[in-house]
């Protein structure tokens, strides 16, 4: 069985896997800067003003923007920018023709932000009664102000995202990779400085900064790549063939994206009568989920869309798509492993210190173990959804959405009385887990499935080496190593080198050669370095 992996790992050619390994490690690189500046933005959150309930309507804002974002732009991006956008970049007699395309894109959807931000901006009061209904009158007042205040940072972040697809359809992944990095300094910057006097407003100021600032760096990169890139409103571009095939496209993706507005709405609100603190705890353990998501799967799935895109066989697109669910997998599992067993170790490491308490450390750390259910489902599931958006079907991926609203609510509504937060948190898992067993059903039956490709295998090697790990795991942080910082970072430090040795060991004996590519690229680039 183990020569099967083998056989299909030669049959896609070495260009192409360098292609997007070297792209996922540049988007990983840029992730990892990013998630230490955003884990340095949760940690200053949390040291200036805890888990209250004024951060609670904070993040109620703050989600809103991105919930905002994913609906305008976001979802745009991987379903029908880059798809569309990589055919024309990679002919190179239609660069013209290309770049009036992103111009006239461009132009349409920075007017239609415009026009959605001073609309919302009228409507915010309603817009916070609907999320956050359950709070007392001064939080929900403290709220709509938050979101008139944070609502520009749509415009910004919608902006951006067009920008970064332009970028990513043109192979060009440094500077999107970074650019949030860049997003998350100026809040941690404007935290700090401005804390005295705006409190927790200043979180919010820094997010618009942040935002605006991702518009003036990636403009000013693509203007140096070509002059010709400009606001476009020609009659003659607006109706291009192209244009509206994004917006063919896209128009199943805003259904589905729909259908998560109304998840998020629900969430919010049903947070909102789980107690005002609630929120806090879950969006600081979201946080931690997030973290190697971005880094991993995030990563993995844009560097292989463009390829996806324009793959020219079947058996090509098939290899590519096997092998970013194998490296997702791959470097998923143990940080899954990892979270789970230190879970009030990483939480007391980052979180408590300042206005964050041992009770909202507790909190927070049973809120991510139940997280961690749905994660190793989310990092194959976003894999798929771009696999479908790169042969161009926007419809089923954001069907099957709907589908996992349902496992959302079937399991929140019914044991939220009994559960409190800890109800929506395990309702996210299922609603992860379920989305990801329907793209996996599709994926067999609508793209021919993977067979042959040696997932199985390598899946359960990867199962098995983080089981092992796990375990190794498991008894270290039962030593008793006192109290204080260094004993706090021991706590994570120690059982998390363990454990990656024995992962890293276990993937040697069981000959995964996904794994090997990987030690081979990290240490070319660790001699670049030098």
């Amino acid at each position: 069985m183990s020569v099967e992996p083998h056989i299909e790992t030669q049959s896609l050619s070495e260009s192409s896997r360098r292609d997007i390994v070297g792209a996922a490690t540049i988007l990983a690189a840029g992730n990892a800067l990013s998630r230490l500046l955003g884990l340095g933005r949760e940690l200053v959150i949390a040291d200036l003003f805890g888990a209250t309930g004024y951060v609670s309507v904070f993040r109620v804002a703050s989600s809103l923007v991105i919930t905002l974002y994913d609906f305008f732009v976001g979802g745009l991006i991987s379903a029908a920018l880059v798809p569309v956008f990589s055919e024309y970049a990679a002919d190179k007699a239609r660069r013209h023709e290309f770049w009036k395309l992103v111009s006239a894109t461009l132009s349409v959807i920075a007017a239609l932000l415009a026009v959605a931000v001073l609309l919302l901006e009228l409507f915010a009061e309603p817009l916070f009664e609907i999320l956050g209904a359950g709070y007392n009158a001064e939080l929900r007042a403290a709220g709509v102000r938050m979101i008139r205040w944070i609502l520009p940072a749509v415009f910004f972040l919608g902006v951006a995202g067009v920008l970064s697809g332009i970028l990513y359809a043109l192979k060009k992944f440094t500077l999107p990779a970074f650019i949030t990095a860049i997003f998350n300094l100026s809040i941690i910057v404007c935290g700090i400085a401005l804390a005295p006097t705006w409190g927790i407003l200043s979180i919010v100021i820094g997010i618009v900064v942040g935002a605006a600032s991702q518009v003036i760096l990636q403009f000013i990169e693509l203007r140096r790549t070509s002059p010709q890139l400009r606001l476009e409103f020609s009659r003659t571009w607006l109706a291009h063939p192209a244009l509206k095939q994004i917006g063919k496209l896209y128009v199943p993706v805003l259904g589905g994206l729909a259908v998560m507005l109304v998840g998020v709405a629900l969430d919010r609100n049903l947070a909102s009568r789980a107690g005002e603190q609630a929120l806090a705890w879950m969006q600081a353990a979201t946080y931690l989920v997030q973290l190697p998501l971005g880094l991993v799967v995030t990563a993995i799935s844009f560097a292989i869309l463009p390829n996806l895109a324009r793959a020219v066989s079947a058996l090509d697109f098939r290899r590519m798509l096997a092998l970013g669910l194998k490296l997702a997998l791959l470097l998923m599992l143990p940080c899954v492993v990892t979270l789970f067993v230190l879970a009030t170790p990483v939480v007391t490491l980052l979180y408590q210190h300042g206005a964050f308490t041992a009770e909202d450390t507790a909190a927070t750390a049973r809120a991510l173990r139940f997280y961690l259910l749905g994660t190793t489902f989310a990092a194959i599931d976003q894999p798929l959804v771009f696999a479908f958006y790169a042969r161009k079907n926007t419809l089923l991926p954001n069907l099957v959405a709907v589908a996992a609203l349902g496992f959302y609510l079937v399991v929140a509504l019914p044991l939220l009385g009994a559960f409190g937060y800890l109800a929506l948190v395990l309702a996210n898992s299922a609603q992860l887990a379920g989305h990801a067993l329907l793209m996996v059903w599709f994926t067999r039956t609508r793209l021919g499935g993977l067979a042959g490709e040696g997932l199985g295998v390598t899946t359960l090697k990867a199962l098995l080496a983080s089981a092992l790990m796990g375990l190794a795991m498991f008894v270290l942080p039962m030593i008793e190593l006192g109290s204080g910082l260094v004993q706090e970072i021991l706590r994570v430090a120690l059982p998390t080198a363990i454990g990656a040795a024995v992962y890293i060991a276990a993937l040697k004996i069981l000959r995964v050669r996904e794994a090997d590519q990987i030690f081979i690229l990290a240490r070319q680039r660790l001699r670049r370095a030098k």
